[in-house]
C-alpha cells in the first residue's frame, strides 16, 4: 500500500505524522510526505521520505499575534488557511501524479488538499492534532474554552453561540471553499464543520477523559490518542545543573507573543525555590536572563526534561500539553489564542492543572497557578493512562489499514 500524506506549514502539524507514517512503514508500507521543507531533514532522520511543499505555501504565515481582538485573532488564522488552498491544491495533485498512491492522509487545517483528496475517489483520511470543533449535544461550542453546558440557559447559551460562529465561518470560509470544490466536481458544504464529515475516516489525536466524553461521536472519527516525535538529542550535560522542583517553561514554536511567560517565570519561580527550564522557542533566548538554578534555551528536548519535571507552564498548544500529561506531569496553561482556550479548559476540567489568563499574567499568580497545578499530579496521571489506553501511533495506523482495505 502507498501512503501519500500532505501537511501544514507547522511543527506541530508535522511532528505528530511522523509516528504515524513510521508505524505504517513498519506494517510494509510506502510512505511519502509533503510537507514543511525546514522539517526535511527530520523526517528523513526518522526514516520517513518527504519532499517539500510549494514555498508559496509555506510563506503564508499565521499572524494572529497581530490582531487586537480575538475576533480579529480567529479572522487571521481562518484567512491564512483560505489562502494556503490553492497552493495545497497544486502540491497534492502533483504528488498524488508523482506517486499514484492507494490512500491519502490530510492535516486537518489544509483545506484545498481535502478537496483534492475527496475529488480524487481515492480512499483518504483527515488527521487532527488539536481538539476537534465537532457540534455535540455533550460539548460546548468550540472556540471560547467554555465548560460543557448545565440547564435550560447553559443549552441556550450554546445555541446562540453556534448560530453566531456558523454566520462568521460561513461569510469567511465557506465561499472561498465551496469555489474550490465547485471547480473540482463535489457538492457545496451548507456549514464549515461539515468538511470534517467528508473523510471517511478523521483521526483525532487525542482521548476521552482529556477531551470531553461525548455519546454522538460522528461514525468516521476514530480517537487514537496523543502521537508524540520529537528529533532525538540526548540530554544536554547541564541539565544536572538545574535546581529541583523544576519547571519546563514553553513557548509556541509558532510565533505567539508569549514571551511574558518566560519572563514572569524567571521572576517570580527561582525565589519560591523553583528552577525554571524555559524553552523560547520563536524568541530570542539571549533576550532573558536566567539566575543561577534556571536556564533559557531556544530549543531543548522535552522529553528529558519531563522525567524530573514538577510543572509544566506553556501556551496551550496541544503538542506540549499532551506530552506533559502523557508523562504524568500536571499543566499550567496561559493560552494566547488559536485553539489554547480549549486545550486549557480540557487541563482544568479533568483536574490536570491549572489556568491562568494572559492578561492577568504576573509572577506571583503564575506562582499560585503552578502550586496549584502541583497538586494536582494525580489528575495528570490518570490522563497519562488513557492516552496510553488509546493506542497512539499503532492505532492510527491500524485504522488507515483498514480504511484500505474497506476502499
Amino acid at each position: 500500500m502507498k501512503v501519500l500524506a500532505y501537511t501544514s506549514p507547522a511543527r506541530g502539524h508535522v511532528y505528530p505524522l511522523v509516528p504515524i507514517m513510521q508505524a505504517l512503514a513498519r506494517r510494509g508500507h510506502d510512505v511519502h510526505a509533503i510537507t514543511f521543507s525546514p522539517e526535511l531533514g527530520a523526517l528523513a532522520a526518522a526514516g520517513v521520505e518527504a519532499s517539500p511543499m510549494d514555498v508559496e505555501v509555506e510563506r503564508i504565515q499565521i499572524e494572529d499575534w497581530r490582531a487586537r481582538s480575538q475576533r480579529a485573532a480567529v479572522l487571521a488564522v481562518l484567512r491564512a488557511f483560505l489562502a494556503r488552498a490553492a497552493g495545497e491544491v497544486h502540491d497534492l495533485r502533483a504528488g498524488i501524479e508523482r506517486h499514484d498512491p492507494d490512500v491519502l492522509l490530510v492535516d486537518v487545517n489544509c483545506w484545498g488538499a481535502a478537496v483534492v483528496a475527496e475529488a480524487s475517489e481515492r480512499p483518504w483520511a483527515m488527521y487532527s492534532p488539536y481538539l476537534l470543533p465537532l457540534r455535540s449535544r455533550d460539548a460546548p461550542p468550540f472556540g471560547p474554552g467554555l465548560e460543557p453546558a448545565s440547564g435550560p440557559l447553559g443549552h441556550l447559551r450554546d445555541a446562540l453561540m453556534r448560530a453566531v460562529g456558523n454566520v462568521v465561518l460561513g461569510r469567511v470560509v465557506l465561499p472561498g471553499v465551496n469555489r474550490l470544490r465547485a471547480e473540482h466536481g463535489l457538492a457545496p458544504l451548507h456549514r464549515f464543520e461539515d468538511a470534517l464529515a467528508r473523510p471517511p475516516l478523521l483521526l483525532a489525536l487525542t482521548a476521552e477523559g482529556f477531551d470531553y466524553p461525548r455519546r454522538d461521536w460522528p461514525a468516521n472519527v476514530r480517537l487514537v490518542g496523543p502521537v508524540d516525535f520529537s528529533p532525538p538529542a540526548p540530554a544536554p550535560a547541564w541539565l544536572d545543573e538545574l535546581a529541583d522542583p523544576l519547571v519546563l517553561v514553553t513557548c509556541s514554536t509558532e510565533h505567539q507573543d508569549d514571551a511574558a511567560l518566560v519572563t514572569a517565570a524567571l521572576e517570580a519561580l527561582p525565589p519560591a525555590g523553583l528552577g525554571v527550564l524555559a524553552t523560547s522557542a520563536a524568541h530570542d533566548a539571549a533576550g532573558f536572563s536566567a539566575p543561577a538554578g534556571s536556564r533559557v534555551e531556544r530549543f531543548v528536548s522535552h522529553e528529558a526534561v519531563l522525567e524530573r519535571a514538577a510543572c509544566v507552564v506553556c501556551h496551550g498548544g496541544m503538542g506540549i500539553v499532551q506530552k506533559a500529561l502523557g508523562a504524568g506531569v500536571p499543566v499550567v496553561v496561559v493560552p494566547y489564542g488559536r485553539d489554547q482556550m480549549e486545550t486549557a479548559r480540557r487541563v482544568t476540567h479533568a483536574r490536570a492543572g491549572a489556568h491562568l489568563s494572559p492578561k492577568r499574567l504576573t509572577g506571583q499568580r503564575l506562582l499560585a497557578a503552578v502550586e496549584k497545578a502541583r497538586t494536582r499530579r494525580a489528575g495528570a496521571a490518570h490522563v497519562a493512562e488513557l492516552f496510553a489506553a488509546a493506542g497512539g501511533a499503532q492505532a492510527a495506523a491500524e485504522a488507515v489499514e483498514a480504511l484500505a482495505r474497506t476502499a
